[in-house]
């Protein structure tokens, strides 16, 4: 089988196209005749740490984490049958068999049954973005670690950068459980992605003064920050918090270094709280799976230019390409076509 794999870390030009021996799963696992594999900023980040030359984990690397298929065949033990359509998630952590290749070998619980509805792009959109985006959204003082029609209801939800993959998701997993959302953007093209995704208001703080407006559409605070540049934002997040509130950072664009004023925060009783799918608690995880496939089911978690996440497909041979397409921000979501 066709796959993308790197022996050693540096830049995209150790990705190379191999051949490599067809995988059998083993009990407990399936294999998946993977269609679509989703890249995300810590696939090209995996690729490049400890910097160009530096010795891996594993002899060689198969990148990204997310991915879609049709299982072809099952473990002992399994109840997935082949034929079954599904969405992967975590298959390269701490592994050396991402999703960048033909067929994948993973634990049954890793590929989430995807309805009729739901196309294979969309299955491979999910994973890391979707993951990340609800557990930002269950973190706050009286919150249910699982998302569900009405778990929001009353809350008001702050993304920080709505256009972004994660942005995108979390307005559309927060409109789904009932929260009011608002959702900064740099951009008008952004704001009408934001919007297509769901948020009730978007601020170009680039264009506003973005606390005061802000402020206006919410004068009581809003309940959850969904961050994505904690330093920067800093300042805004503060300005616009309400009592109990919680920022939940899953990025650090714009600056490594967070201060915060201590004085001014005691009485808030707020939260900082820093999210990273891969070292969540297990239960988080389940719940998380749970409910993007409730939210998938309900059609309320979609992916496409319709939904502002514009797609953007490559295929297997331009993967190189594709990690190049995310290190240098290109808005929406990169996929790699496994079959093309």
């Amino acid at each position: 089988m066709r796959a993308i794999a790197y022996t050693r870390s540096g830049g995209p030009e150790v990705l190379e196209l191999t051949d490599r021996p067809l995988p059998e799963p083993g009990p407990g696992e399936v294999r998946v005749r993977v269609h679509y594999s989703g890249v995300n900023p810590t696939d090209w980040k995996a690729r490049e740490a400890g910097g160009p030359g530096q010795p891996l984990k594993f002899a060689s690397v198969v990148p990204h984490q997310d991915g879609s298929g049709v299982v072809d065949r099952s473990g002992s033990g399994t109840s997935l049958e082949p034929g079954q359509r599904v969405w992967l998630w975590e298959a390269a952590w701490q592994r050396a068999d991402g999703t960048a290749q033909e067929h994948v070998v993973l634990p049954e619980r890793q590929a989430v049954p995807l309805p009729d509805s739901a196309g294979l792009t969309l299955g491979a959109s999910l994973g890391i973005p979707a993951m990340t985006a609800h557990r930002c959204l269950t973190l706050g003082d009286g919150l249910p670690g699982r998302l569900a029609p009405g778990a929001l209801d009353g809350r008001t939800v702050l993304v920080q950068g709505g256009a972004g993959a994660v942005g995108n998701a979390a307005i559309q997993l927060a409109r789904w459980a009932g929260a009011r959302v608002l959702t900064t953007v740099s951009s008008p093209q952004k704001a009408r992605l934001a919007s297509a995704a769901g948020a009730h208001e978007t601020v170009d703080y680039r264009r506003h003064d973005a606390a005061t407006l802000l402020r206006t559409l919410a004068p009581e605070g809003v309940d959850t920050v969904v961050e994505v540049a904690p330093a920067a934002n800093a300042a805004l997040d503060r300005a616009v918090l309400a009592r109990h509130a919680t920022v939940a950072i899953y990025a650090n664009d714009g600056g490594n270094e967070l201060a915060l004023p201590a004085p001014e925060l005691l009485s808030s009783n707020s939260r900082w709280q820093f999210v990273l799918v891969y070292t969540m608690p297990e239960a988080a995880k389940l719940d998380a799976v749970a409910a993007i496939g409730a939210a998938v089911a309900d059609g309320a978690l979609q992916a496409g230019e319709h939904a502002g996440l514009p797609l953007h497909v490559f295929p297997l041979a331009a993967t190189a390409q594709a990690h190049e397409a995310v290190r240098n921000g290109t808005v929406g979501k990169v996929l790699v076509d496994v079959n093309a």
